[in-house]
């Protein structure tokens, strides 16, 4: 595996492979968080919005690996936006730590607690960073940064005369149905690093090609076919390649094992140019669920 990657706008290091948890449920998240720590990974990602982070928690307690070994990635959810240390606190709370390595906005939406229809008045992402800001005086969260930030929050964001500390970290979803890269290229010209999340692709409703499988793809398929390995791994691989560090979510011991199993092989120039290739557009996240639209599909 490679090596801990260095935040230019941070503290430490991340590591390039990472366990994600979204969408899993309790006890299946306890199990595979315990596995992953015992079977090599060192990056367990969850936010207040998945609701398993006492799950997280305890399975990082039970794994027997030092926490000094572990990064905890979590993120804060859309209705805290305006009580960023209460959030933090709670997550805190619910993972039984005492910090965490990398605290996330989690999507440019800052949303009223009592009626998530609505967008906060008098408020945005920018008022939130600000309160991000504080947040590393308290040591309780070592770097700070966004998730789901696109080209234009950025620019809002980094411009505006408050911002005084560049994200370290922004999470987006990455990988080749949805590559976005001058979206990374951008993050890259300001030394922010990107973490992919739904990096294996998965089942999602596209309204450009409709039902698609990234795993299925025929192109992923031939190359991990020539390479003798799966479609995740030449997935994640790939990501690798470019840079990213990969937070890829499952809850199956075998499928945990071999998404971290990327020893001894890289793709090839030809390879990568390939993946690039593929036409099919598709995201696995969307934003009709939030009272502002906040993916513009022009990061591409």
């Amino acid at each position: 595996m490679k090596s801990p990657i260095p935040l230019l706008h941070g503290t430490g290091s991340i590591p390039p492979i990472g366990l994600g948890t979204w969408q899993s449920s309790a006890n299946a998240t306890y199990v595979a968080v315990k596995h992953a720590l015992q079977h090599g990974y060192r990056h367990i990602d969850t936010a207040l919005n998945y609701g398993n982070e006492k799950e997280v928690g305890q399975g990082i307690r039970d794994s027997g690996i030092p926490r000094e070994e572990i990064w905890v990635t979590t993120k804060l959810d859309n209705h805290w936006h305006h009580r960023v240390r209460e959030g933090l606190e709670s997550s805190l709370r619910d993972l039984g730590l005492d910090y965490v390595d990398l605290y996330l906005v989690h999507f440019p939406c800052s949303t009223d607690p009592e009626d998530r229809s609505k967008h906060l008045e008098d408020w945005d992402f920018v008022q939130t960073w600000q309160e991000m800001q504080k947040l590393l005086d308290t040591g309780k969260a070592r770097n700070i940064g966004v998730s789901n930030f696109q080209i234009s929050h950025l620019e809002k964001l980094l411009n505006d005369p408050s911002c005084k500390v560049i994200p370290a970290v922004n999470q987006i979803e990455l990988h080749p149905y949805n590559a976005s890269p001058k979206l990374l290229a951008y993050c890259t010209s300001k030394g922010i690093h990107c973490t992919a999340y739904s990096c294996l692709g998965g089942h999602s409703d596209s309204p450009i090609n409709g039902r698609t499988n990234l795993l299925q793809d025929p192109v992923v398929l031939k190359i991990a076919r020539a390479r003798q390995k799966t479609p995740s791994q030449i997935l994640l691989r790939w990501n690798l390649q470019r840079g990213v560090s990969v937070i890829p979510k499952s809850v199956t011991p075998a499928r945990i094992d071999n998404n971290i199993d990327l020893e001894g092989f890289e793709l090839s120039e030809d390879e990568i140019g390939e993946i690039f290739a593929i036409k099919t557009r598709a995201k696995v996240v969307g934003d009709s669920w939030m009272p502002i639209r906040v993916f513009t599909g022009d990061d591409e």
